[in-house]
């Protein structure tokens, strides 16, 4: 019970949190402020770019210039952000989805984005660290990133990876750029007639919301089709986002020791009681759930999504606050190459996969 108290306890702020959470909310809800601003100056042109991507752009403008002259005032809220706070934004982010919502789109939907979560997933890691040499944890972020649900899927595993900032953002960055271009290519292939041969159009939705990166970019390119379309993409995409809590359990299983200070292999059992389970994970399918089986009114459900948005986009603000680009720099072109090359299998090996399932 002492444990349970305590972990609760670290979720509560204290006043050394106070200045720099301040910075973070406003940071945050003007980069939520800006990205609708930016959609209504452009009338709709500006296409896919989300509070979050603002956010750990503004972040890292600040972080690089003005933030390191306060970073002793502000650096335990802004370090609060980026751990319990983006915790909680996975457990919101449950209000966005319900089992009604997986159970519309049917099993083909659910195979093909475990398949594709699985194969993507494999493929980066071998890539990563077998032949373009990229360092571990990065190579774990940028296949969390592509296989699930982008940055949220990257921050997520941040935690589990124990990864530090500048690996993160690294992954952020692809899951941005090969996102934005899935998301404008998709549709464009499509209304050339190269798709239809081999998909449908509720064909085309599951292999939108299964491959493309980010919801927002899923939502802009299901719906460049048709509204049907989009809606399916969005659910499709959704149940690959359900599949972040195994997904972590997982990982947390691989990541455990395989051997002791002997050389020794341990038990399965041994490693099995080494897993730190992502508890946030796990309660973010609890509110899945409720979300399902509860009745609730359309204003509360608005209010917890609004909630997320918020939490989702202080937790990336405070990533780019502490993202040094000297860090970047270092880590050089092979992360991104190892972005472009998962794109190319998505687009290519996940299209193949959507046709195989299809057929059957």
């Amino acid at each position: 019970m002492n444990a349970i108290a305590q972990t609760m306890n670290n979720y509560f702020p204290h006043n050394r949190h106070i200045f720099g959470l301040i910075v973070v909310l406003i940071g945050s809800l003007f980069c939520l402020w800006l990205n609708i601003s930016l959609d209504t100056w452009s009338n709709g042109r500006i296409v896919g770019l989300s509070s979050l991507t603002l956010a750990i752009l503004l972040g890292m403008l600040l972080g690089n210039t003005l933030y390191p002259s306060f970073s002793e005032q502000l650096g335990a809220g802004v370090n609060f952000a980026k751990g319990q706070i983006l915790r909680l934004a996975i457990i919101f982010y449950g209000f966005k989805l319900t089992l009604t919502q997986v159970a519309s789109v049917g099993m083909p939907a659910v195979m093909t984005d475990a398949l594709v979560l699985t194969s993507t997933f494999l493929i980066t890691y071998w890539l990563g660290t077998r032949w373009l040499k990229v360092d571990k944890q990065t190579t774990l972020l940028i296949g969390s990133g592509a296989s699930i649900c982008g940055a949220a899927a990257v921050i997520a595993a941040e935690p589990v990876v124990k990864a530090e900032a500048h690996k993160v953002t690294i992954a952020v960055a692809t899951v941005v750029v090969f996102g934005t271009i899935a998301m404008l290519l998709y549709p464009f292939l499509y209304q050339l007639g190269w798709l239809q041969p081999w998909l449908n159009a509720q064909q085309y939705g599951i292999y939108t919301g299964s491959t493309i990166h980010e919801v927002a970019q899923v939502v802009v390119a299901g719906n460049a089709v048709s509204t049907e379309v989009g809606n399916t993409a969005v659910v499709t995409k959704m149940i690959r986002v359900m599949m972040l809590a195994p997904f972590l359990l997982i990982l947390s299983f691989a990541l455990t020791k395989t051997s002791n200070d002997h050389g020794e292999k341990p038990s399965f059992i041994s490693r099995v009681q080494q897993v730190k389970v992502p508890w946030f994970a796990f309660i973010f399918i609890l509110v899945v759930l409720l979300h399902t089986w509860v009745p609730m009114t359309a204003n509360f459900e608005h209010s917890m999504i609004m909630l997320d948005d918020v939490l989702l986009t202080m937790a990336m603000f405070a990533l780019g606050l502490t993202t040094h680009m000297s860090a970047i720099k270092q880590a050089g072109v092979k992360p991104l190459i190892l972005g472009a090359i998962m794109f190319a299998w998505l687009l290519i090996g996940g299209g193949l996969i959507n046709i195989g399932i299809a057929s059957l």
